[in-house]
């Protein structure tokens, strides 16, 4: 039986055009970024008889001709600019311009599979909301910021009178995307899910159901891999390195850092401050000498404080059938 051959073109994404090659062909086509210019993208696509289309996030301008590519029948994948970067190393590959960038999108989306959770249009269009609201939160601090090198009066009233609208402005948002995750009764059921853990707001769970689509569907390591909280190995032959979290979103793992630190119950010696005491001992001669006390490292007690969200058995975990 003959393998079915996928013909497949990568799209690099401006904020005023795009520019789109075919795999394992020269032909490239520049269009504008624009639906006038996402329709003659996909009669042309049609014509040279892609089904698969590889785009990467581009900070937002990629949104629009995926949807409408979407609609028009192509299989969509969305590169994160991380993979295309590792993929031109890997290929050697120096020269930059858009229509190589094109090329080498292309490629990658051969080389990828097809992702195994598909975008959920309605999180899409909820993470706009909140992106929103992070902004807002941003500027609240900026203000807050600001408001303690302010000496002169009516500048502290016009500081102060701004971060109140904003603040209210927040909770409105807030309240507005919680109806909106409400409107669904399967987002209902893992919004309410998730608020379920100990430690865990309104804030923390709109963020975590709203970035994280994935909940409910992966396993907890993944989840943890993917909320950025997932400590990774870093040794090679002899040299044992430190395990550190990294790889996700900035959002994600401060709303659930927080979270693991904000009036949860732990063990006494937690919030105690961790001063350099010493304590006279006597040694096997019976001279004084003077030893620093064990005292838990401040990072062992907050993971075990983060572990202490999710007793055995846990009841908020989402079992796929």
């Amino acid at each position: 039986m003959a393998d079915t051959i996928t013909i497949t073109a990568g799209i690099d994404t401006s904020k005023d055009k795009l520019d789109v090659a075919v795999h394992g062909t020269t032909r490239c086509l520049t269009v504008e970024n624009r639906r006038a210019g996402w329709q003659q993208l996909a009669e042309e696509l049609a014509k040279a008889g892609v089904q698969r289309v590889g785009i990467e996030a581009t900070g937002g301008y990629e949104r629009g001709v995926t949807r409408h590519l979407q609609a028009a029948g192509f299989t969509m994948v969305v590169l994160q600019p991380l993979q295309a970067k590792a993929f031109a190393r890997l290929h050697l590959r120096r020269a930059k311009n858009d229509r190589i960038d094109a090329a080498l999108i292309a490629a990658c989306t051969q080389a990828v599979g097809d992702p195994r959770i598909k975008p959920d249009p309605r999180l899409e269009a909820l993470a706009d909301h909140l992106t929103f609201v992070e902004q807002i939160e941003e500027d609240i601090a900026r203000l807050k910021t600001r408001l303690e090198h302010i000496q002169d009066k009516r500048l502290h009233r016009i500081a102060v009178t701004d971060i109140t609208r904003l603040e209210t402005r927040r909770a409105t948002e807030l309240k507005r995307i919680v109806e909106r995750l409400l409107g669904h009764p399967d987002l209902a059921k893992r919004f309410e899910l998730v608020r379920s853990v100990p430690g865990i707001g309104e804030r923390t769970a709109i963020a975590l159901i709203v970035r994280m689509p994935e909940l409910g569907r992966i396993s907890r390591e993944e989840a943890a891999a993917l909320a950025g909280l997932a400590p990774f190995d870093d040794d090679s032959g002899l040299h044992k390195g430190e395990r550190h979290i990294a790889g996700a979103q900035s959002a994600t793992p401060i709303a659930l850092c927080r979270c693991s630190s904000s009036g949860l119950p732990l063990e006494p010696s937690f919030d105690r401050p961790l001063r350099q005491t010493h304590c006279a001992r006597k040694n096997s001669q019976g001279r004084a000498r003077r030893v620093r006390p064990k005292t838990p490292d401040l990072r062992k007690r907050r993971r075990r404080a983060r572990f202490a969200l999710a007793p055995k058995p846990h009841p908020w975990i989402m079992v796929a059938t």
